[in-house]
């Protein structure tokens, strides 16, 4: 993908989005970990991304919106799921990161820089929001 650039309209840059997309089955047996672990791996993730795509324009713009940036939380049932989608998003272009939770080295969650949602949305529509 070209490297994007925010729209601004007004105070808010045009439909920039996060999206973090975390494994559902580390909350449910055999795994069950705990709801604040899982939430933490999300904003890991969600962090990393930013932190590493700091100098892009559009993580800028995403960071000026304040209390108005818009993150979406998405489900990935397991590992290979994650990975086939951070495969994807690689082939694509499409800046990320995955988490890992150390020192196990498990895939936990991943991460797109913000991007405008036209942009990424398509890479992920097989993914539901997370419950």
């Amino acid at each position: 993908l070209p490297a994007a650039r925010a729209v601004p309209y007004g105070n808010m840059a045009a439909a920039l989005v996060q999206y973090v997309v975390l494994r559902g089955d580390l909350s449910r047996p055999p795994r069950s970990w705990p709801l604040g672990a899982v939430v933490a791996q999300g904003c890991h993730a969600a962090l990393a991304a930013v932190h590493g795509y700091r100098e892009h324009p559009d993580t800028g713009a995403y960071l000026e919106q304040g209390d108005a940036m818009t993150t979406v939380v998405l489900e990935a049932p397991d590992e290979n799921s994650l990975l086939d989608l951070a495969k994807l998003l690689k082939e694509k272009g499409v800046d990320h990161k995955i988490w890992m939770e150390n020192p196990e080295g498990i895939p936990t969650c991943l991460a797109l820089r913000p991007y405008p949602k036209n942009l990424v949305q398509p890479h992920l529509r097989n993914f539901k929001l997370l419950k």
